[in-house]
């Protein structure tokens, strides 16, 4: 068990017998009355996002987490294999688990991925990444007042709006957070 004091941005709490992220938190001392500690936590699973409010100096229960590197190695049925860098270990990851990291992965990537237990809870995802356009439709210059976009099929299999000067096999940066085009890759 630990306090109040050990909690920090990244240490994942275990409550209810659920695994919580903490993704802010605050140490807060009024001037009147005790002091507390004020944290955002996301649920490791489902993605919640919850408020809650420890007295200071009160009793949690901090889950280890390991964070290692993996290579994407390729989709299975449900699952995806990835390749623990360290020690060439395979990893099959359930979809529920990958969720909408999958628009993004491609053979050979780097990922981290956070093991709990030897459970994986989660997949990290560079910031951005490259993908190459396999379908647009032309674009026409003209008939508008703004810039327009269009939707657009990545190698992944992922759709999304793309300006409309955006070409088939054309390689584009991706936002891996929102699924936003970034710009194109020189």
């Amino acid at each position: 068990m630990a306090s109040t004091a050990d909690i920090k941005n990244g240490v994942v709490l275990s409550i209810d017998g659920q695994l919580w992220n903490v993704i802010e938190f605050q140490h807060v001392k009024p001037g009147k009355g005790g002091a507390f500690v004020r944290t955002k936590l996301k649920n490791v699973v489902s993605g919640k996002v919850v408020d809650r409010t420890y007295n200071a100096g009160a009793k949690i229960e901090i889950e280890s987490v390991d964070r290692r590197d993996f290579t994407y190695l390729y989709a299975d049925g449900d699952g995806f294999v990835f390749m623990d860098s360290s020690d060439y270990d395979q990893l099959t990851v359930g979809a529920a688990t990958v969720g909408d990291a999958k628009n993004f992965l491609l053979e050979n990537q780097q990922v981290t991925i956070a093991l709990n237990n030897g459970n994986p809870l989660y997949i990290d995802l560079p910031a951005s990444v490259i993908l190459e356009v396999t379908y647009t439709e032309p674009g026409l210059q003209g008939d508008r007042s703004s810039a327009g976009t269009k939707p657009a099929t990545v190698e992944t299999g992922y759709e999304m709006q793309v300006p409309l000067f955006v070409e088939t096999g054309t390689k584009i940066k991706v936002d891996t957070r929102t699924g936003e085009y970034l710009g194109r890759e020189k």
